[in-house]
């Protein structure tokens, strides 16, 4: 009797997990959102000895999912309001799916020409979605982190090149310092992204954000007392209240800088504005920028992890991006990815974003992006006429920066809004996170999941009302 195949013991385990993924989805708008589980309960339920011998493969996953469940924060469903994160479609999902049984290493052409050619149609269609010149070169990562890294990457090797030499072929010692300027509220992802870079995490010369917007007269000023080329990174949504700075105004003022400037947009959700005609105002001029970096598994709604990266000038990109073997020599007409972002091995993310596209199109994201918008409003319009609430920030985007106000020492009332976060994680009914701005503590509600409607609004209103306004 002939031996089973390897691959049969594909069919059931890949049951097995479809039958938990179509159940834990389907209990999304009822699930909590969290769940009060400590380090101790993971370890207790997680950490094990290496086994001596193995299971079945769909016993492993099942194995799997009953001990880490308590574990797994419902991100995905739409009453998750924390840090920024979308959901996934459902083309998005079964797009994910699908790129891992097909298991493509999306490196170069010649390893998958179905990758390569799919992830030009993303990048060419979300150039079109977002208003960018369909000129400008580009190429999905990770997430913002890897994109502002692509984006600060070919940055730097301009600045270099102004400079006289090459950062990617010689490196940055002995060489004139490199000049990067941004607002106080450049975010953290950015300054990793300069680190990995050799420019170091806190070398960026900051000027005021009143708001959460970059004061362009201080930038200005900041801008004139460097007589060299500079980096200047824009941030097209700032993460604590979803304020924009003028990139219009930014861009001009980069035009006129004459050793030249750099410019670099960090739209790891702002970007988005484009889309709809309600927002689109808050991200005029960033035509104009040299580099923009955004998230996909932000209000793409695309499973993590996916992000992206445009360049103005492609032969910059490749310059900071190429590397050389025998075995990986450019091929004429061929569109090789690893010559436009960091990694070689790579998953086939551009699917996911295909089939997301593909099935909604530009109407359905403006709707998501309008509704999002709809949605933080009304909470923001609840937490501005309820008397022990403060609204921070005065952007109407989507994210609600708001804390407690009441008559209290300030010690005691940062203590009592950081709690107030514990308790509302631990609760369930609606997840949302602690943040400081302006010195204080502060909560945040972020508003981007596809999946999110008035009724888990309520929710989070009376949430807030059970635990936060409580007597």
């Amino acid at each position: 009797m002939p031996d089973e195949s390897p691959f049969a013991s594909f069919d059931a385990a890949l049951r097995r997990a479809l039958a938990i993924s179509t159940d834990y989805i389907a209990g999304l708008p009822d699930r909590p959102v969290s769940y009060p589980v400590t380090p101790d309960d993971m370890a207790r339920a997680l950490d094990e000895p290496l086994p001596e011998t193995g299971c079945a493969a769909d016993a492993a996953i099942c194995d799997w999912f009953s001990r880490a469940e308590p574990g797994i924060v419902a991100s995905p469903g739409p009453r998750f309001f924390g840090l920024v994160n979308g959901g996934a479609t459902p083309a998005a999902l079964a797009g994910d799916w699908l790129a891992s049984a097909l298991d493509q290493n999306a490196v170069m052409w010649l390893s998958s020409p179905a990758a390569s050619h799919t992830e030009q149609a993303v990048l060419r269609w979300l150039k079109e979605l977002f208003r960018l010149p369909a000129s400008w070169a580009g190429g999905m990562t990770s997430g913002a982190t890897m994109a502002n890294l692509v984006g600060l990457a070919a940055g730097r090797q301009w600045v270099g090149g102004r400079l006289g030499f090459d950062p990617a072929d010689t490196g940055l010692g002995g060489h004139p310092p490199i000049h990067v300027l941004s607002s106080t509220e450049i975010h953290a992802s950015a300054r990793k992204a300069l680190a990995m870079l050799g420019l170091g995490r806190n070398s960026v010369q900051t000027v005021p954000a009143p708001g959460g917007a970059v004061d362009t007269a201080a930038l200005a000023a900041a801008l004139a007392a460097i007589d060299a080329p500079v980096i200047v990174v824009g941030n097209a949504g700032e993460v604590n209240t979803g304020a924009f700075d003028d990139l219009g105004q930014i861009a001009a003022l980069c035009r006129h800088h004459a050793p030249g400037v750099w410019l670099h947009v960090d739209g790891a959700f702002g970007l988005f504005a484009a889309i709809s005609p309600r927002s689109r105002h808050l991200v005029q001029g960033i035509a104009a920028a040299d580099s923009v970096a955004s998230d996909a598994h932000k209000w793409l709604n695309v499973p993590y992890d996916s992000g992206f990266a445009f360049v103005r000038d492609g032969e910059i990109l490749r310059q900071a991006m190429s590397a050389t073997a025998a075995y990986i020599a450019p091929q004429d007409g061929r569109w090789d990815p690893h010559s436009h972002v960091p990694e070689f091995s790579r998953r086939f993310r551009a699917l996911a974003a295909w089939c997301a596209l593909k099935s909604l199109g530009r109407t359905g994201y403006r709707e998501i992006v309008e509704r999002c918008l709809d949605n933080a409003n009304a909470f923001a319009d609840w937490v501005a006429a309820e008397p022990r609430l403060e609204l921070l920030g005065s952007s109407r985007f989507n994210i609600v920066c708001f804390r407690l106000a009441a008559d209290a020492p300030q010690a005691d009332l940062d203590a009592r809004n950081r709690q107030a976060v514990t308790d509302m994680q631990a609760d369930g009914r609606a997840f949302t996170t602690g943040t400081q701005w302006d010195g204080n503590a502060a909560i945040r509600a972020a508003f981007d999941n596809w999946a999110t409607g008035p009724e888990d609004v309520a929710i989070l209103i009376q949430a807030v009302k059970d635990i936060l306004l409580a007597d």
